[in-house]
């Protein structure tokens, strides 16, 4: 069975607190981990989540502040100290570059892993593409280069058994009819359905721009920043960052299904609020306010 979900490592801005760890989200997506922004701390993290260093394929860096990035140094060296089989690769700001190969090689270690670096310039574009998934990334507004991240699953025409009986096909010739569109005078759109692939989108520390509403546009899920609570927006601008009625206006005009709220400054003692201002932006789909070491099922697809 394939799972996709959002496990979430850490969900504080700038410091952590008592009880928020610094960032770390990973996306399992089937078969395949992708880390996100691993803070300081994501190693014990990772295992108070039952996450290990084999489940990680991709790691994506939106920017190399430390809150989002200091965790690189243990998370390498503890997939070459577990000697995971597959190779690694990592995404991240091109003009951070010296940033990432600092904490590659902050310490000494043995290397047994291939780790490939990809870094992301210009307005990112197409990162990977993988029969799962496409992944890609816009340019963020951030006083340091930043980057959001959005993966893409491929449409697909989903079988319906009822027409395929009606139309006489059965055994080998289903596969035959999707292999070619087309048997014996049935085209494959009389018997199937569109699928829309699933989306994904991971939003850290912005202003509201552009390559926001680009990565949030019609996701599954939507996991961005919401650092700071209305009132103090002035703030947000000046910093760099979103409120949570900012946060939700974006996810209600891109028709975010299941919305994630994450990166709370430590100013605020009440998680509730967060909810209270994003639904009085008028933001009504699923709503999460991450807590650490939460499990988010990707939304089920719809079947139109």
């Amino acid at each position: 069975m394939s799972v996709r979900e959002l496990v979430v490592l850490g969900t504080a801005s700038q410091v952590p607190t008592r009880h928020r760890n610094h960032n770390g989200y990973l996306l399992r997506w089937d078969g395949e981990g992708i880390l996100f922004d691993p803070g300081e701390g994501t190693q014990r993290q990772m295992l108070r989540a039952g996450v290990a260093a084999h489940d990680i394929h991709r790691i994506c860096v939106t920017h190399f502040h430390g809150d989002h990035s200091l965790g690189l140094a243990g998370v390498i060296q503890r997939i070459n100290l577990d000697q995971v089989p597959h190779p690694v690769t990592a995404h991240y700001p091109a003009s951070g570059q010296h940033f990432f190969d600092r904490l590659r090689y902050a310490t000494a270690y043995r290397e047994t892993v291939e780790l490939t670096r990809a870094p992301v310039a210009g307005d990112g574009g197409i990162l990977a593409t993988t029969p799962a998934y496409t992944l890609d990334s816009r340019k963020l507004s951030h006083p340091v280069e930043s980057y959001g991240y959005r993966l893409t699953e491929p449409d697909t025409r989903r079988m319906l058994p009822t027409l395929l009986k009606e139309h006489g096909i059965a055994g080998p010739d289903v596969g035959r009819l999707q292999r070619e569109g087309s048997l014996g005078g049935v085209t494959l759109e009389q018997v199937s359905e569109h699928r829309r692939g699933q989306r994904f989108a991971f939003v850290m520390d912005t202003r509201l721009c552009d390559g926001v509403y680009a990565l949030a546009e019609g996701c599954d899920m939507l996991v961005i920043e919401s650092t700071f609570l209305d009132e103090d927006e002035k703030l947000a601008v000046d910093h760099g960052h979103l409120t949570a009625g900012q946060a939700a206006r974006v996810a209600k005009v891109a028709g975010v299904r299941h919305l994630v709220l994450t990166h709370f400054s430590q100013r605020y003692n009440d998680p509730e609020l967060f909810e209270t201002q994003a639904r009085a932006a008028g933001f009504d789909g699923e709503l999460t306010v991450a807590q650490d070491l939460i499990r988010v099922p990707v939304p089920t697809r719809h079947h139109h």
